[in-house]
């Protein structure tokens, strides 16, 4: 066992030196578009199949579920504020039916699952009142007829998509007019503890560091990717999720049952044991929390979520307001309420007239 002084001996040149690096190591979404134009792939997708259809074979699988069912349960709660009933509506990378259990009958008239593993679609639970159609399906390569579709649901699958820019594309096609992408994915602060934690680790142990952590998308490129391949009316907002761990060994335990470690092509195959022990002290020091009640350590572990909601472009969707057209200038927003009350006045005595 490794004490405290004998792993965490990092000067201040070498934390600045890390957290250079670890600006480096997330790519960035845009940068990744440029190199796509060039077929560079950044993830393995054969690696992330094998992972998730070992981690829906495990006996204790449902143990690890706990954060996909709380963003899938976020997710059918904001298919459920559209006020509209969709006839045809598929789930891309399913999972185990972490939205599609929530998803009521009321919004969704039929549902299709999507998912590279038939394990999960065999487990994935729909409400009674739901037509189910279960198609194994890469998201990399997302096939379905051209404007067939009412609704996309997608809950933390795109993410390990390589082309991004042409998964939206895709998307788009096959949504009708007026159709509705509704997704969620990791966002680049994920996991942000983990990631300083083993750069450090390494760097002090090895001399260098190697992706340990796979890549994740920008919020600020989301939009610019949507309105890109064609969406309109969009919606991008982030939550935060932060989840309290014994230590950095259960994290990363819980991270494979996820189905969640890293698949980038440049990983490193290989993490020695006693960089596992350097980063797991760092991660306490920097990181770590003291319950106050019962006395025990934890670390936590911050997972950033990007939502985005985006419109398949229609003819009689709202529009933007023409520049010049406003009545109102910003400077004078300090005096809102002596203006609404004006206008109210004018509208009783047009009344009266």
């Amino acid at each position: 066992m490794y004490s405290l002084k004998q792993v965490l001996f990092v000067s201040q040149s070498a934390l600045k030196l890390c957290k250079l690096l670890q600006n480096a190591e997330k790519i960035s979404t845009s940068a990744i578009v440029n190199k796509l134009d060039n077929s560079v792939k950044i993830f393995d997708r054969n690696t992330k199949s094998l992972q998730r259809e070992r981690a829906a074979r495990a006996e204790d699988v449902d143990l690890y579920d706990y954060l996909k069912d709380e963003i899938g349960f976020r997710l059918a709660d904001r298919v459920f504020d559209i006020k509209r009933k969709f006839k045809v509506a598929a789930d891309i990378g399913c999972h185990r039916g972490h939205v599609s259990k929530h998803i009521s009958p009321d919004s969704v008239e039929e549902l299709i699952l999507c998912d590279v593993s038939q394990r999960n679609l065999d487990s994935a639970p729909v409400a009674e009142g739901i037509k189910i159609r279960k198609h194994i399906l890469d998201e990399e390569h997302i096939e379905f007829e051209e404007n067939s579709l009412d609704l996309v649901i997608s809950c933390l699958s795109l993410h390990w998509v390589n082309d991004l820019p042409r998964a939206f594309k895709r998307i788009l096609n096959c949504l009708k007019q007026d159709g509705v992408l509704l997704a969620a994915v990791f966002g680049g602060d994920t996991l942000y503890e983990l990631r300083s934690s083993l750069q450090l680790a390494e760097l002090e142990r090895r001399g260098g560091l190697s992706p340990h952590i796979s890549p994740f998308t920008e919020v600020r490129d989301i939009g610019s990717l949507l309105t890109r391949a064609g969406f309109s009316m969009l919606t991008i907002d982030t939550d935060e999720i932060v989840v309290k761990y014994p230590s950095i060994f259960e994290l990363m335990w819980d991270l494979k049952g996820m189905a969640e470690s890293n698949a980038a092509l440049n990983r490193s195959l290989h993490l020695h044991r006693d960089t596992q022990f350097a980063a797991g002290a760092i991660y306490q020091q920097m990181y770590g929390c003291t319950d106050s009640e019962t006395g025990k350590v934890s670390i936590p572990a911050t997972f950033q979520i990007i939502n985005m909601l985006g419109w398949k472009p229609h003819p009689k969707q709202p529009k933007p307001i023409e520049r010049g057209t406003g009545e109102v200038s910003l400077k004078d927003l300090y005096k809102l309420d002596q203006i609404i009350k004006e206008v109210k006045k004018v509208k009783i005595d047009d009344d009266k007239n």
